[in-house]
């Protein structure tokens, strides 16, 4: 039993640390113990605790008691110090980053009680600017040269929108998101499932190596903490939170990209799916999130920055529709026009969603639209005909 920690246990930055080693990922009670008295205070109760000193928490547990808690997290408290974890990083050249932090991407709060204490982080980029604009592209670690090929595809395709790519790092659907991203010098995000001291898997260093060169690779774990299969479940759920929408490209009936797209889903983030051959057992998942979950068909890059960056989320400095270009519509003409984007195009899919619409009225209306000479097609998408003079 012990009175003191070997460090100074109340410093908020080395206390949240601490907690990052004695709790394991989606611990709600060690959570809600911080939140409740402060990661240093609680530092203070758990030493109490473990005594056999239990001093008065405000809120109770979310399960069990206090005591149950406590008998978890005592045991790592033999040898504990965060020192040795936060010197690991910085030779690493990464640092312990903590909610509220200017780095702190706030999509990591939507988790509540399940969102990490801190983050720890290698890289030339901070995780809160390249979350700010992202998808995670997800998908089994045995793909297919299809699934490899359409995520690399979307990878590139959404790059000059400055999306970033958020995954795994595994080998797979992962791997080849990432590769796909460094390639065309893209904004790419890895999730760990252990500590940073060294990448998993380990074929893969040399890629999560590159992806921090340019982007960053985090995890909640600290250094020296071995990936295990709980952790990588875990960790789905920050990469569902760190995204801004979330795209299976291709998943077997049981894949756990299908959690990930789950999590998601729960924290009210759009999710796409890839269509495969209905004859691949690698794409099954995908087709039961499109017809159980309601996930979104994603067949190209457009449709995926449809879901990161909605029609419409974004105000135009001008008049959504210059004045006259609705002269002569009817209503649902009037409608569709008025859901296009005032700059850039849109995929027939996204025009349909922001109009509210049925495909056939959409269509239709498209159609008169484009007749009329007030919409052009390029390529896969609509666009507005400029206005000249």
């Amino acid at each position: 039993m012990r009175e003191r920690l070997p460090f100074d246990h109340l410093d908020d930055r080395l206390a949240r640390a601490a907690w990052s080693r004695l709790a394991e990922p989606e611990d709600r009670a060690a959570t809600r113990l911080v939140a409740a008295l402060g990661a240093g205070p609680a530092l203070d109760w758990l030493l109490h605790a473990e005594r056999g000193l239990y001093p008065a928490v405000p809120v109770p547990p979310p399960r069990g008691n206090w005591g149950t808690a406590a008998a978890r997290w005592a045991p790592r408290l033999a040898g504990l110090d965060p020192r040795r974890e936060l010197e690991v990083i910085a030779r690493r050249g990464g640092e312990l980053i903590l909610p509220g932090s200017r780095a702190w991407p706030v999509g990591l709060d939507d988790l509540g009680e399940c969102a990490p204490l801190c983050l720890w982080v290698i890289g030339a980029r901070d995780p809160a600017t390249l979350a700010a604009s992202s998808v995670a592209l997800v998908g089994s670690r045995a793909s297919t040269a299809y699934g490899e090929r359409v995520a690399a595809d979307l990878a590139m395709g959404v790059q000059p929108k400055d999306i970033t790519v958020v995954s795994g790092g595994a080998y797979g659907i992962d791997a080849a998101a990432h590769r796909a991203t460094l390639s065309v010098d893209g904004p790419a995000l890895a999730v760990m499932a252990g500590g940073l001291d060294r990448y998993y898997p380990n074929g893969n260093t040399r890629l999560l190596e590159q992806v921090a060169a340019t982007g960053a690779v985090v995890a909640e774990a600290p250094p020296g903490t071995a990936p295990m299969r709980t952790r990588f479940l875990s960790r789905n759920r920050l990469i569902a939170a760190l995204a801004r929408a979330t795209v299976v490209v291709e998943a077997a009936w049981r894949s756990g990209a299908l959690s990930t797209a789950s999590r998601a889903a729960g924290l009210f983030r759009p999710v796409g799916a890839v269509p495969g051959p209905v004859t691949s057992a690698a794409s099954a998942g995908a087709h039961r999130l499109i017809r159980e979950s309601g996930a979104i068909c994603v067949t190209d890059a457009a449709e995926v920055a449809e879901l990161v960056q909605p029609v419409g989320t974004a105000l135009p400095e001008e008049p959504a529709v210059a004045a006259g270009l609705l002269d002569d519509l009817d209503g649902e003409q009037a409608r569709v026009l008025d859901a296009l984007p005032a700059r850039g195009g849109a995929v027939f899919g996204a025009v349909v969603r922001s109009a509210g619409m049925d495909e056939v009225s959409v269509r239709a209306a498209l159609g008169f639209l484009e007749l009329s000479g007030r919409v052009t097609r390029e390529g896969g998408a609509w666009r507005r005909a400029r206005v000249r003079g």
